[in-house]
């Protein structure tokens, strides 16, 4: 079909490109051959009269011209699926569909496993591809090129909707055998051992900790820095060095090592981890139902078991 002289068919094939940034993959995401796709993106370069991808490699890097024109033709294509092409009753047991998510690996030991065997028994066709936490999340979200962001919600903006999941603190944790580490921790103490610390994606942004104490102008010293909560209590063992890690996490973690757990001795305050999701998602039926099951099983989480404290003011 044309529309004032471009085939409509091609805005699909622009889509996919973007999506997936190799020629091979998007021909196969939309199932045609990739002589037809090599086809359709000769004809885009002429319509838009810009070459619109350049190679490096085996990807496809977007001219800016192309990434314009990224974002509304994938809103326009949403539009047109939920609002023209998706008016059966929604059935999750039919759905064959995969949500994309970034989150951490903290979310995905301590809640998302959960979300993810819940989902095999109503949904058997639906599948997931967890991605790290990226540097441009809220342009993944215009774009909908992700279903879900799950991430501290202080760290969300505004620009699109979400909901909390789950209230979590933090706490401080080193090796069963470091004795630097005593049972009561002095902050002073604390500033001045060698820290783990996690930093994540391109820019290296930090934890929520870190962030929290650069805030108020506070230094740590950090000798190691890894990419993931994970990567942190083997890199404790048999060390001096202590982290500050969720409290869920250490105890999943406390299970099979030789770790030890003490209050960090000025509280940070705890922190809520939320969902978010497109704009252009919200009345997408699936979508929809996915929030649902993220909210119902955030619900049934057990409390943090030990302890907290109220955040102190002295900290400034």
């Amino acid at each position: 079909m044309r529309f004032k002289g471009l085939d409509l068919n091609l805005l699909v094939a622009l889509d996919a490109l973007m999506s997936e940034r190799n020629l091979t993959a998007a021909a196969r995401s939309i199932k045609l051959s990739q002589p037809a796709m090599s086809a359709a993106v000769a004809r885009l370069r002429t319509y838009f009269r810009d070459e619109l991808f350049t190679m490096r490699g085996r990807e496809l890097v977007p001219t800016p011209r192309a990434e314009a024109l990224a974002g509304p033709i994938r809103e326009a294509l949403l539009h047109i699926q939920l609002s023209i092409i998706s008016q059966d009753v929604f059935n999750p047991g039919k759905l064959d569909r995969r949500f994309r998510i970034l989150l951490s690996d903290f979310t995905t030991i301590v809640f998302f496993r959960k979300v993810v065997d819940r989902v095999a028994r109503q949904a058997p066709a639906v599948t997931f591809e967890l991605l790290p936490l990226a540097d441009e999340t809220d342009e993944l979200l215009r774009r909908g090129e992700v279903d879900f962001l799950i991430l501290p919600e202080l760290f969300m903006s505004s620009a699109h909707p979400k909901a909390t999941l789950f209230e979590e603190r933090l706490v401080c944790v080193g090796c069963h055998t470091n004795k630097r580490l005593p049972r009561r921790l002095t902050f002073d103490r604390y500033m001045s051992m060698g820290h783990v610390a996690v930093k994540f994606g391109r820019l290296r942004r930090p934890s929520i900790e870190e962030w929290f104490l650069l805030e108020h102008g506070l230094t740590r010293r950090i000798e190691v820095v890894v990419q993931s909560f994970s990567m942190i209590p083997p890199v404790l063992l048999d060390t001096g060095r202590i982290a500050t890690m969720p409290s869920r996490l250490v105890e999943h973690f406390e299970q099979t090592m030789p770790l030890q757990i003490v209050e960090l001795p000025r509280s940070l305050p705890a922190f809520a981890e939320a969902v978010q999701w497109p704009a252009l998602h919200n009345n997408d039926p699936a979508s929809i139902w996915m929030r649902e099951i993220l909210l119902e099983e955030a619900s049934r989480m057990a409390p943090c078991l030990r302890p907290n404290k109220e955040l102190r003011p002295e900290i400034s």
